[in-house]
């Protein structure tokens, strides 16, 4: 990785500055992991044997932010294109009683440091100014070999945060490695235990896996560990899945850079009720748009499977609609995953394609307030004479204000 760099740039002048206050500071976890694997770390974290309180006298205390002081973490903006580092102290940890974050910490060596992480692979430092690995727990061999383990005891490792039984498996699929067996027995193991995490982080790691490019090895390593049974019941996935399962895979695999929002619902197209879809949402936490967005496909996902025979205006309203791309997209892996024909997927494309958005989507002709400047009074038949009037306008059977009028006029008459 180049030199120019900024984000790299600034997380080695952090390290070079309190070097030069008379401390020993490194890069540590995910950062050396992908500095190694030579991919560019999204982030960087430095870990040093400075206190926070010396960490903060040394950046300045108005230019550093104490986001997790009592862990012993500061936060060090840099320039905008470099972003931030979190500056570590070196500490052990006492025990996880929630299952998430310790009791108590103590400052100490990097060795120890390294001791108290998750995995071997995230237990790696970095020294960028000497260019030199330090390695405690056998990450770098493991980098090599391509295999996820945890640090020491795995059940241990897992019950100080029951999230990292999911973070092994999106690890294991995200890097194309393997699971350690021991680590692979504690995770099978535990894997009831997952829902001990709250529904929030559980998402969050589920995001991550259902964005990544292969998010099928990720769910099908859930299935294998009993994770995704426990966090999913309503696939109903046995533990030995049959065609309905792999065509879910498959599915999954033919995704084209899809937004968590599609691999969701692509993940859950098989299930026969929107409301099922939307309660998972829901206990899963997720936001309105979220839920309403993988609601959404899943209500519409056979709507245009007879594109050519719908009305223009069933036809237009759908393709108007601001999620159609990633209608269109389900659909297609759909219809891919069952080797089915693509001419509605195709002939949707083409209309988009090939037709002006005014026409797909043209301004209303008529709104409440018309219809209430008319005389006609709000009641049941209010939104079904604007929907008539629409329909209407988009299968160009009227094109003018007046021509809406009167078909409204006429339609509250009858």
């Amino acid at each position: 990785m180049p030199d120019s760099d900024p984000k790299r740039k600034f997380a080695t002048d952090v390290v070079q500055k309190l070097n030069d206050a008379g401390h020993h500071a490194l890069w540590a976890g995910g950062c050396v992991r992908d500095f190694l694997l030579g991919k560019e770390p999204q982030d960087y974290d430095v870990a040093t044997d400075a206190h926070p309180d010396q960490v903060r006298a040394i950046f300045g205390k108005k230019r550093t932010v104490p986001v997790g002081a009592s862990f012993g973490v500061i936060l060090i903006p840099g320039p905008k294109s470099a972003g931030n580092v979190e500056v570590a102290t070196f500490r052990t940890e006492g025990d996880y009683l929630d299952g998430r974050r310790p009791d108590s910490v103590e400052f100490t060596t990097a060795e120890q440091d390294a001791w108290r992480r998750d995995f071997t692979i995230n237990g790696m430092f970095y020294d960028p100014i000497e260019h030199a690995v330090i390695d405690y727990v056998g990450g770098e061999e493991d980098l090599g070999k391509g295999i996820i383990r945890a640090i020491g005891e795995p059940h241990d490792r897992m019950r100080e945060d029951k999230l990292r039984l999911l973070r092994a498996v999106r690890f294991a699929a995200n890097l194309e490695f393997q699971l350690d067996p021991a680590t692979f027995s504690a995770v099978s193991d535990m894997a009831p235990e997952i829902l001990d995490v709250s529904a929030e982080r559980i998402a969050q790691e589920l995001k991550k896996m259902l964005v990544n490019q292969h998010r099928p090895r990720a769910l099908e390593l859930a299935r294998e560990t009993g994770l995704l049974p426990v966090i999913f019941p309503e696939l109903q996935i046995s533990a030995e899945p049959g065609e309905v399962w792999q065509r879910a895979l498959h599915r999954l695999q033919l995704l084209q850079n899809p937004g968590f929002e599609l691999a969701a619902a692509t993940l859950f197209a098989d299930l026969e009720k929107t409301e099922t879809v939307e309660s998972i949402c829901k206990r899963l936490k997720l936001s309105n748009q979220e839920t309403d967005h993988i609601g959404w496909l899943h209500k519409n996902q056979s709507k245009l499977a007879d594109a050519p025979s719908l009305s223009l205006a069933q036809f237009k309203r759908t393709l108007a609609h601001r999620w159609i791309a990633d209608l269109l997209q389900l659909m297609r892996v759909d219809i891919l995953s069952r080797n089915d024909d693509l001419t509605s997927v195709l002939f949707c494309e083409d209309y988009l394609k090939t037709t002006p958005a005014e026409v797909i989507n043209p301004d209303v002709l008529l709104t409440g307030h018309d219809l209430l400047d008319l005389g006609i009074e709000r009641g049941p038949k209010f939104k079904t004479l604007l929907n008539a009037v629409r329909d209407a306008q988009l299968n160009g059977e009227i094109e003018t204000k007046q021509q809406a009028v009167e078909l409204a006029q006429r339609l509250q008459s009858e």
